[in-house]
């Protein structure tokens, strides 16, 4: 290679081996100060992290109390360990959720970026908490599936929208921990659930209402009011941030655009365009991502759907007991989420990430499934439970690192969240009523899940590196088009 083409080459190379946290090139003039640099991300940190954290929290709550309600009585009340074609009416009031979910989600990152964040999600999560509501007034099987699809209608958006709205305000090696402590919120919630329930079973009898239907309505309301305090406290995207409630002002926010469009270039919105939504789905590499959500979701709503029913059946631990023991698990997969996400930012890598949680679930797994006692089992839900649950944020940020431009972010992340959503109906599948107490059927398909995620990490990731090494030499420009800047690199 000559030595033109030499020069040529590394000044397009991205330095991400020597880009600080808080300013991009050396020669880069910022009016800011290092200080005030990081007092304006730690200033996003609070406001949108968490804002976004907490209505994760009723989502994922709202979404997955289906559990609890059932061993509390609902399931009983409305027949629904009634079999149907072998499938309990349980697992399709599960399912019947993820038809609306998945084919809403598409359109919902759209509409996201046209309507903006703060009117577009507090409106949608008032609007499920109505339906969780109505959720404890059902009398019926069928009017509670019905609910149900009504409230994957409202729920779709949510998480995309999420994903995308915190991918637009961090660079790529800032994400993993937001990402993180998005979900450990969500982790919280979890945990707290089973507790929640327990509490409002208790009201059992008020107002002739059975406690089952106290903790759709409670949490409903709760839904609804954090909503409607949504609007106020969340932000819009960077390029209309400066209209938002009491946050920063033009001059910061220029700051912020800046600073990702040094980092990857697309900070900027570009117009919409039907073709170049579509067009991101000839990308094999969004698929990849889109099977790694599939194959992790299928074993965290598995989990999040039968773990209280393992507990009562497999385990034999009482009512009481099995809600309040699904807490511990989710508390330690947030402490390990959080750390693996600090390791992945640190030094730079995705891949090994995923990997590596994955591994935590094949350990527990057969422990959960195969262990000498309900003790030993109840260790392997532990493991299983932080694995499942860490390789959320770590595919969200391994997707997001890898992905250049915002309509093409917008479809990786409906892509990414609709597979995560059919991940959901295979989760409410995998442990059939059938299987009990045991539930080994269940347990291979998880075990099939986690062995297939790191196939595919290992193929993006020596793709990524084969790419990354022809970049190096000149022989391509990665992620390129007319609008973005070169010298993009991938994140193995």
């Amino acid at each position: 290679m000559s030595l033109e083409k030499q020069n040529a080459v590394t000044e397009r190379k991205e330095d991400v081996e020597s880009t600080p946290p808080y300013s991009s090139e050396p020669d880069y003039e910022c009016e800011f100060t290092p200080a005030e640099q990081r007092k304006i991300i730690h200033r996003i940190d609070r406001r949108l992290v968490v804002t976004v954290g907490v209505l994760y929290c009723i989502s994922l709550m709202d979404r997955t109390n289906l559990s609890s309600a059932n061993i509390a009585g609902m399931s009983k009340e409305l027949q629904l360990n009634v079999l149907s074609n072998g499938i309990s009416r349980y697992s399709i009031v599960t399912l019947v959720f993820f038809t609306t979910y998945i084919v809403f989600q598409p359109p919902a990152t759209v509409f996201v970026r046209k309507l903006g964040p703060r009117l577009f999600l507090s409106c949608i999560v008032v609007a499920w908490g109505a339906v969780m509501i109505g959720m404890g007034f059902t009398n019926d099987f069928s009017s509670l599936a019905a609910l149900r699809v009504i409230l994957g209608i409202f729920e779709a958006g949510f998480f995309p929208a999420c994903v995308y709205l915190l991918s637009t305000w961090y660079s790529r090696y800032d994400v993993g921990k937001r990402y993180s402590v998005f979900y450990v919120l969500g982790c919280v919630a979890s945990a707290c659930a089973g507790i929640l329930a327990f509490g409002l079973q208790q009201m059992h009898g008020l107002s002739n209402l059975s406690g089952w239907r106290w903790i759709f309505i409670i949490e409903g309301i709760l839904t609804v009011v954090l909503g409607a305090g949504g609007y106020f406290a969340l932000v819009d995207f960077p390029d209309k941030a400066h209209k938002s409630w009491k946050f920063l002002n033009e001059r910061e926010v220029k700051f912020i655009i800046d600073r990702v469009d040094r980092d990857r270039g697309d900070a900027n919105p570009e117009p919409f365009a039907i073709g170049k939504f579509l067009r991101a789905g000839l990308d094999i590499k969004i698929w990849g991502y889109a099977l790694i959500f599939f194959c992790t979701t299928t074993v965290t709503y598995a989990l999040a759907y039968f773990l209280p029913i393992i507990l009562v059946v497999n385990m034999k631990f009482s009512i009481g007991a099995a809600q309040c023991l699904v807490a511990p698990p989710f508390i330690f997969a947030g402490i390990v989420m959080f750390l693996f996400s600090w390791v992945g930012d640190k030094y730079r890598t995705r891949g090994p990430i995923i990997i590596a949680n994955m591994v935590l679930c094949l350990i527990g797994l057969p422990i959960m499934g195969w262990g000498g006692s309900p003790a030993v089992r109840y260790f392997g839900v532990f493991l299983t439970t932080a694995g499942a649950n860490s390789n959320i944020p770590a595919a969200m940020t391994y997707q997001a690192n890898n992905i250049r431009g915002q309509w093409k972010r917008a479809f990786c992340s409906a892509t990414l969240v609709g597979f995560g959503g059919i991940g959901g109906i295979a989760g409410g599948l995998v442990f059939r009523e059938q299987d009990a107490p045991f539930y080994f059927n269940g347990l291979y398909a998880c075990i099939a899940c986690c062995l297939l995620n790191i196939i595919v990490v290992c193929l993006l990731s020596l793709t990524f590196w084969r790419q990354n090494k022809r970049a190096d030499r000149g022989e391509v420009e990665l992620e390129h088009d007319d609008t973005s800047q070169p010298g993009f690199r991938y994140t193995i």
